[in-house]
């Protein structure tokens, strides 16, 4: 790798751009899910296929995401990542019939799946392990600037939400377009610096897809799962839930939605700093994981504050992004990083399609809605027991942490060899 007169902070500001508009135009579907039901007649099946095919193509394209990013260089992947974006988003706003709206989302989940790792690979070659934690942190910090945005866009973008379900995506396209321009200028920084030739590089074999440490597999455990649960309810059914269930307006809903966001963006830097600074991040990793069932608990078996599940599913969403994958960066050769991320999306994305169609199957199965809230029980307890299945994989992931095949995910950053 050849030197660069580069601050690897300016990357870290130019990959935050170009995720932030993608994050705000993923997370655009829950604000405006009330507006599709309303006036574009949808069923809840239909708002949670909109996330569902999102993930669909990535099933088999994300592990081909992450080979490319070991081929072409990460910032040229993420480049073409956010093209694809664009164009999704902008077919998701013309949105006319409900088909070319399905389209658009799936070629924008084409994209942003990619655009994720390739960002991620691109931040890892960029910095150090002394400060992978940290700089990632701020990455997803960033991105959860996007996802508030969009979450409180009924507030501050209110005249776009008067004038029907259309404006407030199209909204997100222009941001989208925003990180097309800043995945340009990473690449032509980063032109020539890496060295991700197709020559250099292992033929691809059925061992150098699968054959990772096995904490490399439980860590992908709740990498999956923690992502099969959160992202299907905070960014597709929530909102609606909060208005239907627990009476709140559109507004207030996107509000309170939008705290587990916002709280993210200040308490994961904290999180990645300890991570980087003290080590224990399987004790971390596990702590957060442990508050995701307790949070579906209070929701649908308790008449608790909703600010109390908030904060409890915001902690978490700060300190699981902030230590999994820099963790994760630990365990794998860094000539393999884009095909163990991309290993990690094909199963997330699995997930994500089949979380995001089930909820919103189980919620028109059992009639959800305003005059049934009760409806909404058996998608909480799906939930609820994956994220028990997220802390099970977490809890084995310490204890071999704790053994004598620890891969050194609990010692501080400064404490690993070169």
């Amino acid at each position: 790798m050849t030197k660069s007169s580069t601050p690897p902070w300016l990357i870290l500001v130019l990959a935050s751009i170009a995720i932030a508009g993608n994050y705000y135009a993923y997370d655009a579907i829950g604000p405006v899910a009330d507006l599709l039901r309303s006036q574009r007649g949808l069923s809840q099946t239909d708002i949670g296929l909109l996330n569902a095919v999102y993930s669909l193509p990535n099933i088999p394209l994300a592990l081909v995401g992450g080979l490319i990013i070991d081929r072409v260089g990460a910032a040229r992947a993420a480049f073409g990542a956010a093209a694809l974006c664009f164009l999704g988003a902008v077919l998701t706003a013309v949105g006319e019939p409900y088909s070319v709206m399905v389209t658009g989302r799936l070629i924008f989940g084409v994209g942003e799946a990619t655009l994720l790792i390739a960002l991620l690979a691109g931040l890892a070659q960029w910095f150090s392990f002394g400060a992978a934690a940290l700089a990632m942190s701020l990455f997803f910090s960033f991105a959860r600037v996007g996802s508030y945005m969009a979450d409180i866009s009924p507030r501050w973008a209110a005249p776009l939400y008067e004038q029907g379900w259309q404006p407030p995506l199209f909204l997100a396209a222009g941001l989208t377009g925003v990180s097309l321009i800043a995945a340009l200028i990473f690449m032509l920084i980063d032109k020539g610096r890496t060295q991700a030739k197709s020559q250099a590089l292992e033929p691809i074999t059925v061992k150098s897809l699968v054959g990772f440490d096995r904490s490399f597999w439980y860590i992908l455990g709740l990498n999956v799962l923690f992502a099969s649960v959160f992202f299907p309810f905070r960014s597709t059914f929530a909102i609606v839930y909060f208005q239907d269930a627990k009476n709140l307006s559109l507004a207030d809903a996107g509000l309170l939605n939008s705290w587990v966001f916002f709280a993210a963006i200040f308490a994961t830097p904290m999180f990645g700093l300890a991570a980087d600074w003290f080590g224990n991040r399987t004790l971390l990793l596990t702590l957060g994981a442990m508050l995701m069932p307790v949070t579906f608990l209070i929701l649908g078996a308790t008449d608790l504050s909703l600010w109390i599940s908030t904060v409890l599913m915001g902690i978490s969403f700060s300190v699981i992004p902030a230590v999994i994958w820099p963790a994760t960066a630990m365990l794998v050769e860094p000539k393999r990083l884009g095909t163990a991320f991309g290993v990690i999306n094909v199963l997330q994305n699995l997930g994500l399609f089949a979380c995001n169609y089930l909820a919103g199957w189980l919620n028109d199965a059992n009639n959800a809605g305003a005059a049934n809230p009760a409806g909404y029980g058996p998608m909480l307890q799906m939930f609820g027991a994956l994220s028990v299945l997220a802390l099970i994989s977490t809890l084995v992931l310490w204890r071999r942490e704790q053994g004598p095949h620890s891969r050194g995910l609990d010692r501080p950053a400064t404490d690993r060899s070169a």
